[in-house]
């Protein structure tokens, strides 16, 4: 079958497979927007110091960019089916760099859940969907090992961005970090989207691994593909959609909420962020370790590991105090967190085939987003209410329980 262009398909290993290429591009693309986006926990009390909100109020907005973040992704892997993912990221940087000079600026609660909520949200519609439906796109052989090293640039950002913001606040004020914030984030995306095609036949290559297989890689995939509409209509669907919904709730719920948890417990600010930053270290062993190790026993195996281990944590997280035992837990949390999220653009592919996979993965991505939003809001009003995350951390850690239970309901195969 002719490439796109005319171009003869080669296999991968005969010359430099373009996909690792991708790959890199992508991770470096992520370390950049999740460094920004994962540090709104260290902005947290200086915004509530400079300006007396509540938790709940200041956690909303996040909650907001959470909501404008999924709705959106939809959109976004219906542009990546279509144009790829190249364009969309470039659009999103636009409104990041938007968004990081307006919260700059930010000098009422409106304009907090506008410029952080709205803009930023938007911006950070393309950080997942888009680089996640490229990656499956480029390999079959690997595709969690590779699903896996993209998305550990999440985890990454998330051990970089609290500590290097929290220095750049102490040293320049939160308002000019923002801005720092904004020039690197939407510059590193415009330079590193440049490497990023949409599919190996644009440039006369096949997937990696699709010439191993007995069958080409489409034939497989078509065996089982469907259609947004078709599988939007199976049981699968709504299963895989409430499992990233309980992922979600718990992870943003522990992101925003740790630093000033820790804060709490009479923990110095620096130590918190480290605390937080051990929550992405850890991650990245899960995406990418068990990402590979999902090559082999599968995707449901996969997050049933992450969730129980996630539940243990969380469950340990309620009576901690000491400094040691905040970073064991929080390294127990990402290595869950970190095992669960490399398997989620596989396990689509796995379910529903890779024709509408950016659309699917998006509305999916939208359960995640959901929880996201409702974890640190809710997180946040308990502790206006009780003076504690005692309760909050309770249901988080029933909330993951539930998401291992609907992972042990989900037949693979079935509709």
């Amino acid at each position: 079958m002719p490439a796109a262009g005319n171009r003869p398909i080669t296999e991968p290993h005969r010359r430099i497979f373009y996909g690792h290429i991708v790959v890199m591009s992508a991770f470096f693309i992520m370390v950049a927007l999740w460094a920004a986006f994962y540090s709104f926990g260290v902005f947290f009390n200086p915004l509530i110091d400079e300006f007396g909100w509540s938790r709940a109020a200041t956690a909303g907005a996040y909650s907001l960019s959470s909501i404008v973040m999924g709705l959106l992704a939809i959109a976004m892997g219906k542009l990546t089916d279509r144009f790829g993912s190249r364009l969309v990221m470039r659009i999103c940087a636009l409104f990041l760099f938007l968004g990081y000079l307006l919260m700059s600026r930010v000098g009422s609660l409106f304009q907090l859940y506008l410029f952080h909520g709205l803009i930023l949200g938007t911006g950070m519609s393309g950080s997942f969907v888009p680089l996640m439906s490229t990656v499956a796109r480029w390999f079959v052989a690997k595709r969690n090992m590779m699903t896996g090293i993209v998305t550990a640039g999440v985890s990454i950002g998330a051990m970089m961005g609290p500590p290097i913001v929290n220095r750049l606040i102490a040293d320049y004020g939160w308002r000019l970090t923002y801005v720092i914030l904004g020039l690197a984030v939407s510059a590193t995306v415009i330079l590193a989207s440049q490497f990023i095609k949409r599919d190996p036949r644009d440039i006369g290559q096949l997937a990696y691994g699709e010439e191993e297989t007995k069958l080409p890689a489409a034939m497989i995939t078509s065996i089982k593909a469907l259609s947004f509409r078709e599988a939007f209509t199976t049981r699968q669907f709504w299963f895989v959609y409430s499992k990233f919904f309980c992922l979600g709730f718990c992870t943003f719920a522990i992101i925003v909420h740790i630093v000033p948890h820790s804060i709490k417990l009479g923990i110095s600010a620096v130590i918190a962020a480290n605390i937080l930053a051990t929550v992405g270290g850890l991650s990245v062993v899960g995406r990418v370790v068990l990402g590979r190790v999902a090559d082999h026993i599968g995707n449901q195996k996969t997050f049933i590991i992450g969730f129980a281990l996630m539940a243990a944590a969380l469950f340990g997280l309620i009576p901690a105090k000491t400094v040691g035992m905040l970073y064991l837990l929080a390294g127990a949390f990402g290595l869950a967190y970190g095992t669960c999220v490399a398997s989620q653009s596989p396990l689509v592919a796995e379910l529903f085939g890779l024709s509408s996979h950016g659309v699917i993965l998006g509305f999916l991505s939208f359960g995640f987003t959901t929880g996201g939003a409702i974890g640190p809001w809710l997180a946040g009003h308990l502790f206006d209410i009780t003076d504690s995350y005692r309760l909050s951390f309770t249901i988080c850690s029933g909330i993951s329980l539930a998401g291992l239970i609907l992972t042990m309901c989900l037949k693979p195969g079935r509709t």
